[in-house]
């Protein structure tokens, strides 16, 4: 699958420090210290709708690490999915009347166009679930003849089949590897708090014949009216969505990579039972750190498709909205908080570039030096994106009231600083 086109990174002197992140898995913040290569994994989207805030957030917050790595010196391997084929989206063409294909199709397209509007770089592999179907077999296939995934009967009209991981299996190979996968390893949820959870992400608790009701669905066998691929010995049917992640992410980054990346959402089951997966395929961590981005809301709801209070980026841009000050707003929330869209944030952050682009014209090469410098050790605190703006504001304020003519070379500094760093163009 073809990825969108990324803007070229402006060369700025020197380097930033290598960034301290928290890690969710570990409860903590601590320093990320690639050996050479950085690699990182974000969730892809589900294409059933268009790009609302909430996704937006989430791929701004990880391109700011993306840009953050690529300034301290390091190569950067990304990779993202787009799960074109799960069950809200054949919901979603049932319920309109779309081929799922086309629906699939076209908001990958518009996301596509969201995400270079919002100048976000690209990722070197985007890999849709329909074409790693060849890769997701096999691995499902080996955890079978090894006894870490099982059959459920049919009932009420399921058909037989079902392709179940064992997650008590699974965790029994840790036997005291402190590398080794167990249940709770990335979320810290109890059994207790697992089980809601679990049934309002996805999964399916209640299901009869599953060994625990915490087992998520490795291969579902095909039902009438669906979309199915030859699964080998598996039978025809498609993949579930844990699964796919793991395999996309093992087939193109190192074992571990550096960063598993996502919304704060996808902690458990996804991220959870995806590492899962990974561990009992190769005997290897998924990958070293786990980060999360909060939730954006309106009118104090989560944004989500399923409510259908979405703000979207395809429909402000429709509306003549700069896509720079989209970016702004986003970045004037700490990516791990959770928050509410409204439209007065929207007019802040077109009045801030409004001040910036103003106070371009009176900056000298030592402001735009230490503006460099504030912004740098912004990112590399857990990619403190509102400090790194308060400091952008200051800089635009002390430019402004000296009022003395600034420098081409102080300006195209703060250009590219901003550009290369925060992703914003002046």
């Amino acid at each position: 699958m073809i990825a969108w086109k990324s803007s070229s990174l402006p060369s700025l002197p020197g380097t930033s420090d290598d960034v301290r992140l928290y890690d969710t898995a570990a409860q903590a913040q601590v320093a990320i210290r690639p050996a050479g290569e950085a690699s990182m994994y974000v969730c892809g989207i589900t294409p059933y709708d268009a790009t609302h805030m909430g996704h937006a957030a989430t791929y701004v917050a990880f391109d700011l690490l993306n840009r953050q790595w690529r300034d301290a010196g390091h190569t950067v391997r990304y990779v993202q999915n787009v799960t074109d084929v799960d069950d809200p989206l054949l919901e979603r063409a049932n319920a309109t009347g779309a081929d799922w294909r086309e629906l699939a199709s076209e908001q990958t397209q518009l996301f596509r166009e969201d995400m270079e509007a919002l100048n976000v770089l690209a990722p070197d592999h985007y890999i849709g679930a329909v074409e790693a179907v060849e890769w997701i077999v096999p691995a499902v296939e080996e955890l079978l003849d090894r006894g870490l995934a099982y059959r459920v009967p049919g009932t009420a009209g399921e058909p037989d089949g079902d392709l179940y991981f064992d997650v008590d299996a699974a965790s029994r190979l840790a036997d005291g590897d402190p590398g080794a996968w167990w249940l709770g390893q990335v979320s810290h949820l109890t059994r207790e708090q697992m089980l809601p959870v679990f049934a309002e992400r996805g999964g399916d608790p209640q299901r009869p014949g599953k060994r625990n009701a915490l087992d998520p669905l490795l291969w579902r066998v095909a039902r009438t009216g669906e979309p199915s691929w030859d699964g080998g010995r598996l039978g025809t049917g498609r993949p579930g969505w844990h699964i796919e992640c793991s395999v996309i992410a093992q087939r193109f980054l190192p074992r571990p990579f550096t960063v598993q990346a996502g919304g704060s959402d996808l902690v458990f089951p996804h991220h959870e039972m995806s590492a899962g997966h990974a561990f009992a395929c190769e005997g290897t961590p998924l990958a070293s750190h786990y980060a999360h981005a909060g939730m954006v809301g309106l009118d104090g709801e989560k944004m989500s498709k399923s409510l259908g209070n979405l703000v979207l980026v395809s429909r402000l841009r429709s509306e003549g909205v700069e896509p720079a000050a989209i970016r702004l707003v986003l970045l004037s929330h700490h990516y791990r908080t959770d928050w509410f869209w409204t439209t007065d944030q929207l007019r802040g952050a077109e009045a801030r570039l409004v001040a910036w682009r103003k106070a371009l014209q009176f900056t000298g090469d030592d402001a735009a030096e230490a503006l460099l410098r504030s912004i740098r050790a912004a990112l590399a605190d857990d990619l403190d994106a509102p400090a790194a703006l308060r400091a952008v504001d200051a800089w635009a304020d002390a430019a402004a009231a000296g009022g003395q003519p600034g420098t081409q070379a102080g300006a195209e500094l703060v250009c590219s600083a901003l550009n290369a760093l925060l992703g914003v163009q002046l």
